[in-house]
């Protein structure tokens, strides 16, 4: 049997499989979460392991089936991060644009959401390596439409952006989507240079209060930082 090249992308019943063994395991992230985590972790400049990004996605609590089940779902989700990475080396060279994986609601609408939550705890795993980006006059608003969806329904009302309805929600998921490409090639020269460094991740992504420093390694407070770009 020919082996499956590493890079190819997974096919709709794959796609169904590894969904539902995530599900059944009550991982961490579901695979939209996933597919987000994954992207910004490689389009980030420190360096992350698979293996490691793997486990995060899982959790600590997650148990397979057997051993069938687990070399299975492991060799999905590492063929899945390489898609990711191929499909994104691919915009430096040509006009091309990834597309994530987004699931539709129950009426049939993608929201993004998920997506949004999994890439911006990739970037919160070293916010401090990600804060030149956010400083950038140029570029810095490429991470505004993933924070826009993940406070969509804070608890908290001032961080919430203004509602969205059908068109302006594709308008933002399109930014998005445009914002992580954004995102690679802004540290494409740091990777190419081999001065990634691998950091230990965070664990958990715990709610940042207005008055708290901002994630991304500013300086500033919250408030005064990237809660800026929610409003």
């Amino acid at each position: 049997m020919t082996a499956t090249p590493p890079s190819t992308p997974l096919t709709e019943p794959e796609l169904d499989r590894l969904h539902d063994i995530l599900e059944a395991g009550h991982a961490s992230m579901n695979l939209e979460s996933m597919d987000g985590y994954f992207t910004a972790l490689i389009c980030g400049p420190v360096f992350v392991s698979p293996s490691q990004a793997l486990q995060q996605v899982l959790g600590e609590d997650f148990v397979f089936e057997g051993n069938e089940q687990a070399a299975d779902c492991l060799a999905l989700m590492m063929r899945h991060w390489n898609w990711i990475a191929a499909e994104l080396q691919r915009t430096l060279v040509e006009p091309h644009v990834y597309l994530p994986i987004l699931q539709e609601d129950d009426t049939g609408v993608a929201r993004g959401d998920d997506w949004a939550h999994g890439f911006m705890r990739g970037v919160q795993a070293h916010p401090g390596s990600w804060s030149d980006l956010l400083n950038s006059e140029d570029e810095g608003g490429a991470l505004v439409p993933m924070m826009m969806l993940v406070h969509e329904h804070d608890p908290d009302p001032e961080m919430r952006p203004p509602s969205m309805d059908s068109v302006k929600r594709e308008e933002v998921i399109t930014m998005m989507i445009a914002g992580a490409t954004r995102c690679y090639g802004y540290y494409e020269a740091v990777r190419r240079e081999g001065v990634m460094v691998q950091a230990p991740m965070r664990r958990h992504t715990p709610k940042v209060g207005r008055n708290d420093p901002c994630p991304c390694g500013s300086g500033r407070k919250y408030k005064h930082c990237c809660a800026l770009n929610l409003h």
